[in-house]
């Protein structure tokens, strides 16, 4: 590891016209204490995003290639159905340009997605969690249809693998030109990350495996049965493999219309499908190890990453996709373990001197 007794910073060089502007360009961060001996494993922080998630790219990207098509008219309502960051995304970007914002979202999903919503302005109307995510989905279809609103349609919009292919896959290119990159590993919410990434990675690195991952309990892709869809693409049904998984922000209980190109175009090399709690369990690692604040989502990669890592050849070099904070998931099982109250040691140490003790203590 690099000495830090002296470091200095300089700025950006630049100053920002908006909080839009500094969407994209996270860093990749190599693991220095949760690696295997002889492979070089990296992590792309996307909670370094202005709203600390992946889905600020395509919040971003929906948002201004409707306004060039001219499909969002100024002072639009916009809906969305969401599990959360893409209507975080969707919420800055429209509390900065000025549009009105709906989000539909199962009661299932963490309060504070919610809460963060409401705090940059928009409106979020529940769904039963019964319903799943299709349920939230015809929701969002519902209210534009009746109001006359923008659908941001991030399951199928094209402007979703879009934005990955222009900004996701070029910063993975130019961080690692002329280095070794053997694997790229993601997980699957709407599909945009691996279907922008591969138009790329294909092209331009082909001898870089893409691994995608998906929770073990939920394999829609490893069941090997289609998605019925309507002829506009949008799912039809709830797809027969799906159940519920602790696992926020990944796979819905249908196949996403933006992933269906990565599957039709063989866009990724091998599929894994890991456990929710072993994902919780290397989100937990990563941040007591590594220092690395990541969500169930980012654990879940990470722990598809390791198993990847502990068959590699020797020398190979991993990049392993994080898509957001730890801080999404404080009313989940993620913090179950994690008291508010001091524990046992703490009292103990508040104990071993005599002044500032706590009542309780």
């Amino acid at each position: 590891m690099k000495d830090s007794s002296t470091r200095t910073t300089q700025g950006r060089g630049k100053r920002f016209d908006s909080i839009l502007e500094t969407v994209g360009d996270t860093p990749t961060i190599r693991i220095n204490n949760l690696g295997v001996p002889g492979i070089t494993l990296y992590v792309k922080a996307e909670f370094f995003n202005p709203a600390s998630s992946v889905k600020d790219r395509l919040a971003l990207n929906i948002i201004e290639a409707a306004e060039r098509s001219g499909a969002l008219r100024p002072g639009q309502t916009v809906v969305e159905a969401t599990s959360g960051n893409t209507g975080i995304g969707l919420a800055m970007v429209c509390a900065q340009k000025g549009y009105p914002l709906v989000v539909t979202m199962a009661d299932s999903f963490s309060i504070e997605r919610r809460k963060l919503m409401r705090m940059f302005g928009a409106k979020v109307v529940l769904t039963p969690r019964a319903d799943k995510a299709l349920g939230m989905y015809n929701k969002a279809v519902e209210l534009a249809e009746a109001n006359g609103w923008f659908l941001a349609r991030q399951f199928e919009t094209e402007a979703n693998a879009d934005i990955h292919e222009a900004t996701t896959a070029r910063e993975i290119i130019n961080d690692f030109a002329g280095a070794r990159l053997d694997y790229v590993v993601t997980g699957y919410g709407t599909g945009g990350t691996v279907t922008g990434l591969a138009r790329v990675l294909r092209r331009e690195r082909p001898e870089t495996r893409i691994i995608l991952c998906e929770p073990a309990n939920a394999q829609l892709l490893g069941s090997g049965q289609p998605q019925e869809r309507s002829p506009a693409g949008t799912p039809a049904l709830s797809h027969p493999a799906f159940a519920p998984h602790p696992i926020q922000g990944w796979t819905p209980d249908f196949i996403p219309l933006v992933l269906q190109e990565a599957i039709d175009t063989k866009g990724y090399d091998e599929l894994i499908p890991v456990a929710g709690a072993d994902g919780m369990e290397w989100t937990r690692l990563l941040a007591r190890k590594e220092g690395i604040f990541t969500g169930i989502s980012g654990g879940s990669t990470f722990a598809v990453a390791r198993q990847v890592a502990e068959r590699a050849e020797p020398g190979s070099v991993i990049l392993c996709m994080l898509p957001d904070t730890g801080e999404r998931y404080m009313t989940t099982p993620l913090f179950e373990a994690i008291e508010a109250e001091m524990d046992v040691d703490e009292i103990a140490l508040s104990l071993s001197t005599p002044g500032y003790q706590m009542a309780t203590a």
